[in-house]
């Protein structure tokens, strides 16, 4: 009988014991639902079963991996739900974003998603929680898999797996459905209690628990803004036939790659230089205020707005508010002591107000520098003051909050959140996390330009997110206009800068199952060689070789 050593006591138990039955065991114990185990150094679904001697612990839906777990098998429940609803008329569900804690999904068939039709999703959702209908998971050879989801007449699935290297796939079955996800999944439907169907203009809108909530529904305010930019990206994947990684990996075999990229990075200037027509053509315009959260690629879409500002005949000067951090012993610290950099607190607002405000009466101020190695703010003699046709460019995270520049008159101010809204998923009914696109970039990037390790950067993400959530996010709606930095082809670059970086970290270090997940999603991805790259391309600011100082 194998021993289990749980919460430090070793316990015997029968061989082939699964897991969800220990679950049940110990869930008094835990405030939130236990929904996948630690076993030695893997990561175990409920419905695998005990096999030899080793320690156990619990993953409950309060941690990002239980949290995904719980959503994925929302969305093979939502995606069910919707062909059992529709009937004998075919409808082809599509995960496309997400908005704040909900998931917005698209419907294609030969009928209008309706409020009745919603209505009726969300109690075919409930008809299978109260059925505790029972989710397995099996492996079949790579042929038998393909020729499955043929004859469920998922097509972006069947393109995905021609790349696929491993000759097994898993396969998850529910009530006669099969599908494939990537990330871990629920034993039984009974588990997932908490979630809310509606429509969401053509599609429907999946609201489910966040992770700090994990036992009940936290339904976010309307996120127009947001919504049509994801649409407008979504829209140019389409016009350049890329709407899946198994679209991507196509382009890229049969030659085509250099047009896409191209194609790609024409869009995006385009929008771009749509953003500065529209700060010319409104004149009381001085500041141009971006903020986006890390990684957004901010610095590169700054210069390349500058550039499109000049064929205006305006003239614009980059800031960064960073230059306006208080000195590093006045910085706030957090709950474990550490200095939090994000926060509003550590930059000296009203320094900063007062420079604004005594550029915009035209008078000469002494700009400042902090200096991050000595956490000091210094002034090295860089005056300015602003000419007509002169605009500031000013990036950092709180440009959007309207506390950062209280001072200033709001028809001098344009605000633009930037971030890399990611809209290229893995198939149908495996999006692609924004956040993941952002932490590759930022990996990359940090290895790159401070020498910091994969280990590293992955610990301090939670962080990051934290900050992002706090002091970005919630002010992303009240901005002028929205740009998605995300390129569509990007991924299948930072492949071969990620891989021998995520290599690195070990078994039994903290990052280690992070940097195993982002290694299985990066392997969907045929790579692609950055040399073809425009010196001027956002992905440049995170692989090297751009032609502006990032």
């Amino acid at each position: 009988m194998p021993k289990l050593t749980i919460h430090g006591e070793t316990r015997e138990y029968e061989k082939g014991t699964t897991f969800e039955e220990i679950a049940r065991e110990y869930q008094p114990q835990y405030e939130n639902q236990i929904v996948a185990v630690v076993y030695g150094t893997r990561i175990r679904e409920l419905m695998k079963k005990v096999d030899r001697d080793e320690e156990l612990s619990f993953i409950t839906t309060a941690d990002e991996i239980g949290n995904n777990t719980y959503t994925r098998t929302a969305l093979m429940m939502l995606v069910k739900a919707v062909r059992d609803v529709s009937g004998h008329v075919p409808a082809f569900t599509k995960i496309e974003y997400k908005i704040g804690n909900a998931y917005y999904c698209s419907i294609r068939g030969d009928f209008k998603v309706t409020e009745a039709f919603a209505e009726s999703v969300q109690q075919r959702m409930q008809d299978m929680v109260d059925d505790h209908l029972s989710i397995t998971k099996k492996g079949y050879p790579l042929a038998d898999a393909i020729e499955i989801f043929k004859k469920e007449g998922m097509d972006d699935k069947v393109r995905l797996l021609r790349y696929r290297r491993s000759s097994e796939v898993n396969i998850y079955k529910m009530d006669g459905f099969s599908d494939y996800y990537y990330g871990y999944m629920l034993p039984n439907t009974c588990y997932v209690k908490w979630f809310k169907v509606e429509k969401y203009h053509d599609g429907l809108l999946l609201h489910l628990p966040s992770r700090k909530h994990p036992d009940q529904i936290t339904e976010s305010e309307p996120r127009e803004k947001l919504f049509n930019e994801m649409v407008r990206s979504s829209t140019w994947g389409e016009m350049m036939g890329i709407d899946t990684v198994g679209d991507l990996n196509d382009a890229v075999v049969s030659g085509d790659f250099n047009d896409l990229m191209l194609v790609q990075e024409a869009l995006q200037e385009r929008r771009i230089g749509e953003i500065a027509k529209k700060i010319y053509e409104r004149k009381d315009v001085r500041f141009v205020m971006i903020a986006g959260p890390s990684s957004s690629g901010k610095t590169s879409f700054a210069n390349r707005l500058s550039i499109q500002l000049r064929t205006y005949g305006l003239h614009p000067h980059p800031i960064s508010i960073d230059n306006y951090f208080v000195n590093r012993e006045f910085t706030p610290l957090n709950e474990d002591g550490s200095y939090n950099f994000e926060c509003l607190e550590a930059l000296d607002v009203e320094q900063f107000n007062q420079d604004m405000v005594d550029l915009l009466a035209g008078k000469t101020v002494e700009m400042p520098y902090f200096n991050f190695v000595t956490g000091k703010r210094e002034m090295n003699g860089d005056f300015m003051k602003l000419n007509p046709g002169d605009v500031l460019v000013i990036e950092g995270i709180h440009g959007l909050n309207e506390k950062m520049s209280h001072s200033l008159p709001a028809e001098s101010k344009f605000k633009i959140y930037i971030s890399a809204l990611t809209t290229l998923s893995v198939d149908a009914h495996n999006r692609i996390p924004t956040t993941d696109g952002r932490l590759l970039r930022r990996i990359v990037r940090d290895a790159r330009t401070r020498g910091a390790t994969a280990k590293h950067t992955i610990a301090m993400w939670d962080s990051v997110r934290r900050g992002e959530e706090q002091n970005i996010f919630p002010y992303q709606e009240g901005a002028d206009e929205m740009f998605n930095s995300a390129q569509i082809y990007e991924l299948a670059v930072l492949k071969q800068y990620a891989e021998p970086l995520l290599f690195a970290i070990k078994p039994g270090e903290p990052e280690y199952f992070e940097a195993k997940r982002l290694l299985k999603f990066l392997d969907y991805f045929v790579a692609v060689d950055s040399a073809a790259l425009p010196k001027n391309s956002l992905t440049r600011e995170f692989v090297g070789g751009s032609c502006f100082k990032v």
